[in-house]
This record gives structure tokens, C-alpha cells and sequence, in this order.
């Protein structure tokens, strides 16, 4: 009986082990063929990042050996220097760095990217590169060239020893830290190096790009749990006997802030309050109602979110954008001060479009950047004909108005905002109120067009 189990049993067993040999070895194939195309992705995008910081530095000393009225030259070097740059940046995105410190290196990276193409953007004849500027060309080209042959002294013994960069994966994940490992300490040294240079003079366009808001930048004496207390109570309607808990957050640092939860007989859900600890200014308010089925258009429910603004405090506030996704609406509103848009002052309004009821808003930008009193807005150098004259004459214009925007160097301009059509798609285009250049333009949405331009 045995001896016939045994002849049955035998080759299924057989059968069995010979497969999971075989699946075995398609597995160990699989996973072989991955890695090895991962490790030939951290080749390539390391040897293209040494290559790149070698033709950067190049490039800057292209940039530097020309005259110094060559206007034309310095701009077509700087967006040379901006595009290496960003290649650079992307190849350093695809080596696997994320558990390795080095955040100096491409912060500096960040920053002459941001440098060459503020640079390059603005008009060289009437502003060519200052004294400072040329200093720091001068600065990042000694600069990029000790990166680069720090990067090529890795490169070398990459090539030389046949380093993988599969290893470095496993050394920056293994908990020994006696672990040697030739190119993490390779790029140890450079994040090292970059962090030991001395703070460049960016100019105001590229640090106001770093500038990071706290609550040291706002006016007002910090105030306390109890006055956040009556505060919440306050805006959220709450009776008298609401139940209201206040958290405080990020004490001792630039971020002080106090969260308040609001539970209210008048209130169907929680609410909850976002103020900042310096001023107690609210920044943002949560309704966690349910929202129910779609019945109400985005035209009413920004004439509820207008009511709201307005018994709140927010005055003279005016829709600029309006977005639907499925049952919930989100608005965007600017300040308005003696006909001017003010955009810096934004506030965006969340509706919920079952009732068209406000259920939160977004006011963060309006805190740090709203004035009290009024602005000092400049006035207009060119009137809205002139500068009609200037912009497309296929642009069939349907509304205008004046506007205060930050361009792309974080400078307040005076601008006129034209809304239009051309190309068969709706666009909105702002215009130096001074020279009549095209500071910006983006496309307007069916729905602005519909809800927030009146």
C-alpha cells in the first residue's frame, strides 16, 4: 500500500518542487532585471548631474568673460545658467538622497536657479547687472567649480572601484553607523562645502522667495487662551453655553498659534478656529458639517459667501475666482480699496452647494498682508486707452479693471486687468499701469468669468 502512495505521491511532489524552482528563479530573474535598472537610472542621473554642474560652471565663466555692457550676452548666459540649473536639480531628484543630508546643496542650487532667472527676465538695457550681481557671478563661478571637481573626485572612484549605488540605498537605510561608504561620503563633503560659503546678496527678488512668514512679522501683543476663547464664541455664533477647547501650538517657535474647537447648541457640527497667537488674528474656520446633495448654482452661493465676508468684519472684499468640485464650491476673494483690487489681500471661501452656507475659509495671506488704514497705492502713469493700444489686437475684451498684483519678484505693481477672449479660450491679462508691459496673464475659467466678474 505504501509502495503504491508512494509511486502516486512521488512524481506530484516532483512535479511540485520543479515548479516552485522554476517560479523561484523567475522571481530572482525579475527582481534582478529591476535592479539592475534601477542601479543604470542612479548611474546615468549621477554622472548627468557631474556633467551638468560641469557645464554650469562653464557657463558662468561664459557669462562673466564678456563685456560688462554686453546686455544681450548676459542674458542668453544667465538662461543658459537657469537651465542647467534645473537639469541639475532634476538629476539630484532622482538619486536616492532622501535619507542623506543634503538640503544645503540644493538649496544653493535653488537659489542661483531663482538668481539667473529673475536676472535674465527683467529688461538688461534699462537695468543691467549691477556691481553686486557681477560679484556674485564671480562668487558662484569659484563656487560651482570646487562643487564640480568634488562631484568628479566621487565620479573617479565610482568608475575606478565600481561602486553601486544600490548600496548606498542599503547603507543609508542600515543602522551602522560605522558603515563606510565612499559616495555618501562623497556628497557628505560637498553639502558640507556649500554650507561653509558665506551668505550671497541675492537681491530682494530671489529672498523674498525665501522669506518665511511668522508671527514676528505681525503687529498686536500675543494674546491669551481666554481672549481666543471669547473670540471664537464670537465669530462662530456660539451661545452661552458652548463648549469651547483652545490648543496652543508651536509654542517657543516662529509659529505660535492657538486652535479653538467650538461645539454649540446652535451649530449642528464642530467648528473649528485657526488664530495666531501674536494679535489673535484668525487665520482659518472649518464647518465639519455634512454636505448634502448639489441644489444651489455657484452664482448664490457667492451672495451668501458675500453676506458672510461682510457680517464678519471683511469689508469691501470682491470674488476674483470661483471652482466647483461635485457638491462643494471654492472662492477666491481680494481686498478693494478706492476702486482698486488689492490681490496680495486674498481670503479664499469654501461653500458648501447643497445650501450655498460658507462651511471655511483660507485667510493667511490677508493676515500677514493686509495694511491697516489704507494703502499707498500708486497712481496709474498711463490711462486704460493707452494701454488698449498695447496688448493683442485680436483680444476681445469683456471687463476691466485697475489692479495692485506681486510679480514674479514679489514687487507690488499697479496694473490694469483685462478680462477676454482670444484663441477660442477665455484669459485674464494684467497690464503695467506705468509702461503698459504684460506683467501677467492666465486663463479665466467659465465659472470666474460667470461668478466673480460683476
Amino acid at each position: 500500500m505504501y509502495k503504491r502512495l508512494s509511486a502516486v505521491l512521488f512524481p506530484i511532489v516532483t512535479l511540485f518542487m520543479i515548479g516552485a524552482f522554476v517560479w523561484g528563479y523567475q522571481e530572482n530573474q525579475e527582481k534582478n532585471a529591476i535592479l539592475i535598472k534601477a542601479e543604470n537610472q542612479y548611474q546615468r542621473a549621477f554622472h548627468d548631474l557631474s556633467y551638468y554642474m560641469d557645464r554650469l560652471h562653464s557657463e558662468l565663466g561664459n557669462t562673466l568673460a564678456v563685456s560688462s555692457t554686453s546686455n544681450a550676452m548676459h542674458r542668453k548666459g544667465l538662461i543658459n545658467v537657469w537651465r542647467l540649473t534645473s537639469e541639475a536639480q532634476n538629476e539630484i531628484n532622482q538619486l536616492p538622497l532622501t535619507m542623506l543630508p543634503f538640503n544645503k546643496t540644493e538649496d544653493f542650487l535653488s537659489r542661483i536657479s531663482n538668481f539667473s532667472y529673475q536676472t535674465s527676465m527683467r529688461n538688461l538695457d534699462k537695468e543691467p547687472l549691477t556691481k553686486d550681481e557681477i560679484q556674485n557671478l564671480k562668487t558662484l563661478y569659484k563656487n560651482s567649480s570646487d562643487i564640480t571637481k568634488d562631484l568628479q573626485t566621487v565620479q573617479s572612484k565610482v568608475i575606478a572601484n565600481r561602486l553601486r549605488w544600490m548600496d548606498v540605498e542599503s547603507a543609508m537605510a542600515s543602522e551602522d553607523k560605522a558603515l563606510d561608504n565612499t559616495i555618501i561620503d562623497g556628497f557628505k563633503t560637498v553639502d558640507k562645502r556649500v554650507g561653509a560659503y558665506p551668505e550671497l546678496n541675492w537681491g530682494p527678488a530671489v529672498s523674498s522667495m525665501y522669506d518665511k512668514r511668522s508671527v514676528k512679522m505681525l503687529a498686536g501683543v500675543p494674546v491669551s487662551k481666554e481672549d481666543i476663547k471669547r473670540k471664537a464664541a464670537k465669530f462662530a455664533d456660539a451661545g452661552p453655553h458652548a463648549s469651547i477647547q483652545v490648543t496652543e501650538n508651536g509654542k517657543g517657535t516662529d509659529w505660535e498659534s492657538y486652535t479653538a474647537t467650538v461645539k454649540s447648541q446652535n451649530q449642528p457640527a464642530v467648528i473649528s478656529m485657526d488664530f495666531t497667537k501674536k494679535g489673535g488674528l484668525l487665520i482659518s474656520y472649518h464647518d465639519s458639517r455634512k454636505i448634502g446633495k448639489k441644489s444651489v448654482t455657484i452664482q448664490q452661493a457667492k451672495a451668501k459667501a458675500d453676506q458672510f465676508l461682510t457680517k464678519k468684519g471683511y469689508k469691501d472684499m470682491t470674488a476674483v475666482t470661483a471652482d466647483q468640485y461635485g457638491n462643494m464650491g471654492n472662492l477666491t476673494y481680494v481686498s478693494k480699496q478706492d476702486g482698486v483690487l488689492v490681490y496680495p489681500e486674498k481670503i479664499t471661501v469654501r461653500v458648501g452647494l447643497d445650501n450655498g452656507e460658507v462651511t471655511g475659509f483660507q485667510a493667511s495671506d490677508y493676515v500677514y498682508e493686509h495694511k491697516e488704514g489704507k494703502r499707498n497705492i500708486p497712481k496709474p502713469k498711463m490711462t486704460m486707452a493707452e494701454v488698449r493700444k498695447k496688448i493683442n489686437p485680436e483680444f476681445k475684451e469683456t471687463y476691466s479693471r485697475t489692479a495692485l498684483i506681486k510679480d514674479d519678484s514679489a514687487k507690488e505693481v499697479l496694473c490694469y486687468e483685462l478680462g477676454g477672449n482670444i484663441n477660442g479660450s477665455r484669459y485674464r491679462m494684467y497690464i503695467d499701469a506705468n509702461d503698459g508691459t504684460e506683467r501677467m496673464v492666465e486663463e479665466l475659467k467659465a465659472s470666474d468669468q460667470q461668478a466673480a466678474v460683476k
